[in-house]
């Protein structure tokens, strides 16, 4: 091996081991500003200069360097005056990114992942759900003054199918132009569309139209609203001009309607006539 060799692999070593530390130190820093950062989040700290660095009021004082605290106020993360510092409007989102194991935290924090299981025909097959997809999935974590679901199972249940056949019925409104020929598909004498929808879109536009049949006018449109257009419980009282806190309570009760439709109670049997009397009440002949 030539010296010049020899000066290369120590010089590539150097690297190594300069990019090992750079890399600890920088994970050491990230701990450190999210221990800050979940403390500030509880309230603002009066700050102190001392030897060590910059210390923070309070029960469970801690010390941070000083270049920390002034990187996190570069970033946008703390607000930092007159000897207070603060939490900021973005250091939640960071630190609900930064707590992520995930390939898009940016997307992720906007998202609540469960894992539950899909039944189908053959088989059940484990899939993940995103709860903030559909309103329902903010309403059905939604609890009463008992601590109970506020929505019951089968509510929730009844709004999910009722989006399905919305779906599956080709309902939603159309956004964008379309590019198929106007007389396409259209034979003599036809009205052109109905004959282009597969038998299972208008089986899904009957049960859509027979369950809102079931709710009827004055809370199918809640229902259709939250669970189809996806509008928010806030949205639909403002575009309603309803009371404050009243959609939530009118898409409760159109929901349990509709999931009676979907699984009607038993009927009950007609009770049988009873007579009552004295021994001697038939008059004898």
């Amino acid at each position: 091996m030539t010296e010049r060799q020899t000066t290369e692999r120590r010089a590539n070593g150097d690297k190594t081991t300069m990019s090992k530390a750079s890399r600890t130190a920088a994970a050491v820093e990230r701990r450190l500003l999210q221990r800050l950062l979940r403390r500030l989040l509880r309230g603002a700290c009066l700050t102190e200069q001392t030897a060590d660095g910059i210390r923070l009021s309070g029960d469970d004082a801690q010390t941070y360097p000083e270049q920390l605290l002034r990187r996190a106020r570069a970033d946008g993360l703390v607000s930092w005056a007159n000897g207070e510092i603060a939490a900021s409007d973005a250091a939640l989102p960071y630190l609900r990114r930064a707590l992520l194991d995930s390939e898009d935290p940016f997307a992720d924090q906007h998202r609540d992942i469960v894992e539950t299981v899909v039944k189908s025909e053959a088989e059940r097959q484990p899939v993940r759900r995103n709860l903030c997809e559909s309103p329902l999935g903010a309403i059905e974590r939604l609890k009463d003054r008992d601590g109970n679901p506020f929505l019951p199972a089968e509510a929730i249940a009844a709004g999910e199918r009722l989006a399905a056949d919305f779906t599956r019925g080709q309902l939603q409104p159309r956004i964008t132009a379309s590019w198929e020929p106007r007389l396409a598909g259209r034979g003599k004498g036809h009205a052109g569309g109905g004959g282009e929808i597969a038998d299972s879109a208008m089986a899904a536009r009957k049960r859509f139209g027979d369950a809102v049949d079931a709710m009827g006018p004055e809370l199918a449109g809640v229902a259709v609203d939250v669970c189809c257009f996806y509008k928010g419980l806030e949205l639909v009282e403002r575009e309603r001009q309803w009371p404050a806190r009243s959609a939530k309570l009118m898409l409760r009760t159109a929901l349990l309607a509709l999931a009676r439709h979907y699984a009607p109670p038993p009927a009950r049997q007609a009770p049988r006539h009873r007579h009552w009397g004295a021994e001697d009440y038939r008059p004898s002949l």
